[in-house]
């Protein structure tokens, strides 16, 4: 596998330093910078074409040569209070954006529900996923690794790469969304002189340039991407507002109602929840002295505020679909076409803003794209030989292609990746914290062994806990392409279950089968 080189297969616990030691240039901000020892040269340097690019392009100033490898204690930076703010802002950032306007839509489009309900769902669902993602973050400082390193600890060695491979999943579907929204907005912004096509390649570049430098260059960003980011979305409120239907309501039988309000609740918390798997990425230069409880604090403050505000945004827009027919119309056209005629009136101003809007999406997919670069790394040895500037190129590729594929279907790829995704997230974050809060406790976890096999969990216990997590998922989710017999039994047309019958399923059954590994294998 990836990691298992050397020592490591001898069961020799150490501290590995990395193939490729961060460059004096790869910290929280520019303002940071601390010396650091020379790049050795990479695994596979032979002296052919690839690995002399590579050499050339690593001696680019800024660029992040880390990959997967432990921070180590020394190369941390100083914690102040500046510091803890760029979290918040880091997260802000990177939620208020139009990705999450238009899953607020979903609440009164696609099912059926009042202003009032649909608001109530964002906020509730909002706050639940990102106490979800803002514990997971807490890791990042305390033990200098990726998540998906972290994820080691709880699900064992080689399970753990289940979670990696869907971590990958979410953050490239989030690039093909944020590609595909972007390229909309773009298009309707020129009146059809820059297709969709065109658009979504915009978006796909700009966010390539910045994800192949790496932390720097990325924290350097999202400190600021929120300030032209806030003033469109307030613009916006005050252009489109006047429009908004408050007036509506839910449409269907009590028990119909409450199985939609339950379904879109978990389609927000699936959208915040699913920053879970990478939420420790963008912390492991912080020092273990940082407080848990204000990293804590900060991420859930930024994330809470920036989907919350950005989901109210969305309902807004579409509840004011039900009174006025262009706004509908554009609605027909593409989300994104709804959210430029919320600034009808404008002029070229409101074009403007809603170029800025579409860039703004560019704060959303970097984070994404940087962390699925890492999760590539760790499915495998040879993968991991890649450096991280030549993953970015393949994940960009990636979900470029697919958003160019899907660009005509992109609220059924909305209502269904959300939610398939929120299930494998909440599952893992219960089984997270069940080994964190109940097995240690006490012992703590000895972050030195991130590459030792034979200090991580088995991972036995873990794994069947996901699966038959999984198991009471599959029973109880209701998509348009399947809808489970647990669901079924819920309203007129049944109801979304599978977070709630997953996270109990895997929340019953792990501790027991954990209590066995630990009393068979001591580990």
């Amino acid at each position: 596998m990836a990691d298992s080189l050397g020592d490591e297969e001898k069961g020799v616990k150490r501290e590995v330093i990395a193939t490729q030691p961060t460059t004096a240039d790869e910290s929280l901000s520019l303002d940071d910078n601390e010396k650091r020892a020379s790049p050795s040269p990479t695994p596979a340097a032979s002296g052919g074409f690839f690995e002399r690019l590579n050499e050339k392009i690593l001696s680019i100033k800024f660029l992040e040569q880390r990959g997967i490898e432990r921070v180590p204690e020394d190369e941390r930076h100083e914690i102040t209070g500046s510091k803890y703010m760029q979290m918040l802002l880091l997260w802000f950032s990177t939620n208020i954006t139009a990705n999450n306007i238009a899953v607020g839509m979903l609440g009164p489009l696609s099912y059926d529900l009042g202003f009032v309900d649909s608001a109530l769902c964002c906020a509730f669902g909002t706050l639940i996923g990102s106490a979800g993602a803002a514990y997971m973050s807490t890791f990042g400082p305390q033990s200098g690794n990726r998540t998906m390193v972290i994820a080691r600890y709880f699900m064992g060695y080689y399970p753990s790469k289940i979670a990696c491979l869907l971590n990958i999943v979410i953050m490239l579907g989030y690039g093909m969304i944020d590609c595909l929204i972007g390229g909309q907005i773009l298009s309707a912004v020129s009146g059809g002189n820059i297709t969709v096509v065109a658009g979504i390649i915009i978006v796909a570049a700009i966010s390539w340039v910045v994800v192949v430098f790496g932390m720097s260059i990325f924290q350097i960003y999202e400190r600021w991407a929120w300030a032209p980011q806030l003033v469109a979305v307030f613009v916006l409120v005050g252009s489109a507002g006047p429009t908004f239907d408050t007036s509506i309501t839910s449409s269907g039988n009590h028990e119909t109602i409450n199985g939609n309000r339950l379904s879109f609740l978990s389609l927000c918390l699936s959208s915040a929840v699913a920053w879970a798997p990478a939420a420790a990425d963008y912390y492991v230069y912080y020092p273990p002295t940082t407080q848990k409880w204000k990293t804590f604090t900060m991420t859930i403050c930024g994330l809470t505020l920036s989907l919350a505000f950005a989901n109210l945004l969305g309902v807004g827009l579409a509840s004011g679909t039900f009174s006025n027919t262009d706004w509908l119309n554009a609605y027909d056209t593409s989300s994104g076409a709804l959210i430029l005629a919320g600034y009808s009136g404008l002029g070229g101003f409101g074009k403007f803003l809603g170029v800025i809007v579409a860039l703004g999406l560019i704060a959303n997919n970097i984070p994404g794209t940087y962390s699925a670069t890492l999760g590539f790394q760790i499915m495998g040895r040879q993968l991991a030989k890649l450096p991280r500037w030549f993953l970015a190129c393949v994940c960009v590729l990636i979900y470029t292609a697919c958003a160019l594929g899907g660009r005509n279907h992109l609220f059924d790829i909305f209502e269904n990746f959300l939610a398939l995704m929120g299930y494998w997230v909440t599952i893992y974050l219960t089984i997270a914290l069940e080994e964190h809060l109940i097995f240690r406790r006490k012992s703590g976890f000895d972050w030195t062994a991130w590459k030792d096999r034979s200090a991580l969990p088995i991972g036995i216990a873990a794994l069947a806990a996901f699966l038959i997590g999984w198991a009471g998922s599959i029973i109880s989710m209701y998509q348009i392409w399947y809808v489970g017999p647990i669901a079924k039994m819920v309203g007129e047309y049944g109801t979304d279950l599978g977070i709630w019958v997953g996270v109990s399923w895997a929340m019953i059954t792990f501790p027991p089968l954990r209590w066995l590994e630990l009393k068979k294998f001591g580990r």
